[in-house]
């Protein structure tokens, strides 16, 4: 459930509220009980995690054999070359 921030227009009081999308919008200030707040447009809390065993290589993409052997001829630095098998 998103969190929504409200202010009254009237006696200037900001509260953060947790209501379901579906709730209508408050009206009532809960300190000075005149019909005058506005719900605020926010940015939102976005992504966050919870908890232990987030890690950052949790999601990293694994290397297959197949790039490994690409690499396996491949000269180690610019001046070697690569021999041929076939003596070619």
């Amino acid at each position: 459930m998103p969190t929504y921030d409200y202010k009254c227009n009237s006696c200037q009081h900001r509260f953060e509220i947790l209501q379901s999308m579906n709730d209508e919008v408050l009206k009532l200030c809960p300190k000075c009980k005149k019909n005058d707040l506005e719900r605020l447009i926010g940015a939102g809390s976005g992504l966050i995690f919870k908890g232990s065993g987030f890690y950052i290589t949790d999601y990293v993409k694994k290397k297959n054999n197949s790039d490994t052997n690409k690499n396996e001829n491949k000269p180690k630095n610019k001046k070697e070359k690569v021999v041929n098998k076939n003596n070619e």
